[in-house]
């Protein structure tokens, strides 16, 4: 898969984390020779079940209308640890004991720290267009006058 694409599909499960109001919301990016099993990992928390499961169902829901599908997914009846595997890139949904519990931020310390705006600026800077594409900008819009 293309990285650019895959970048896409994470920022598409991260949007549904946000919109869902998903709390302290980390992207790790996981070095080649570290031992992972994948590449990314989206995690994020929930206040209580009812959110960590409207969060896993709102990623499912989004990346499902990509025409993307997790390849498997666990503890979401128990909603304290929502996994989602979409095999080159996993999403966690933990409650906030859970997360402070297994601490996978420590656990994978030497994983790079990503920001959710790092990941929509190289899409952004993909999607630009060319030189050769750009139009001749638009005549200056006329004020308004102020009315006394």
């Amino acid at each position: 898969m293309k990285k650019n694409e895959l970048k896409q599909q994470i920022s598409a499960a991260i949007q549904a984390c946000l919109e869902k109001k998903a709390e302290e919301l980390s992207i790790l990016e996981m070095e080649k020779g570290s031992g992972a099993f994948t590449d990314y990992f989206v995690l994020c928390s929930g206040t209580n079940p009812r959110q960590v499961q409207a969060i896993a169902d709102e990623v499912e829901l989004r990346l499902k209308r990509a025409d993307l599908r997790p390849a498997h997914v666990e503890g979401y009846k128990q909603a304290e640890w929502v996994l989602l595997d979409y095999v080159d890139f996993v999403v966690h949904v933990f409650s906030e004991k859970a997360r402070k519990f297994y601490d996978l931020e420590r656990l994978w310390k030497t994983a790079k720290r990503l920001e959710v705006a790092d990941l929509n600026t190289t899409l952004k800077k993909r999607k630009a267009p060319s030189k050769a594409a750009k139009t001749k900008p638009s005549a200056p819009k006329k004020k308004k006058k102020k009315k006394a």
